[in-house]
């Protein structure tokens, strides 16, 4: 079931890195944990920028793509407070679990095969 179009996705993406660029301030992240989340919104920012997608600008990286390289980054941001020895700063750990959960279900409803479609058609 996927009920989340790409012009959606979207939406969701720069929801993502305004919520990794206001997290460290929000929620008062320790140095490791602030600058990884400020270097992820710059990633997540670039990626979408550069995806053939609706909000794509310069349409470099196919959406079906896009979706590969979220399938990826889901599972390691609830990885990561472990990885790079964060998890006991309790804020930081929660956040990063949470966000990897928000990507991974938004990538399971995201129709990365949409753009594909319409391009067949047209």
């Amino acid at each position: 079931m996927k009920v989340i179009s790409p012009r959606i996705h979207g939406y969701f993406d720069f929801l993502t890195v305004f919520i990794f660029l206001l997290a460290p301030t929000l929620l008062g992240l320790g140095q490791l944990s602030a600058m990884l989340a400020y270097g992820l919104a710059v990633v997540h920012l670039i990626v979408t920028l550069a995806s053939d997608f609706p909000f794509g600008v310069v349409k470099l990286i196919p959406f079906t793509a896009h979706g590969w390289i979220e399938r990826m980054v889901g599972p390691l941001l609830i990885a990561i407070p472990f990885i790079l020895n964060f998890s006991d700063e309790e804020a930081a750990r929660n956040f990063y679990i949470a966000m990897g959960i928000i990507i991974i279900v938004a990538g399971m409803f995201t129709d990365y095969q949409a753009e594909v479609r319409d391009r067949k058609i047209k």
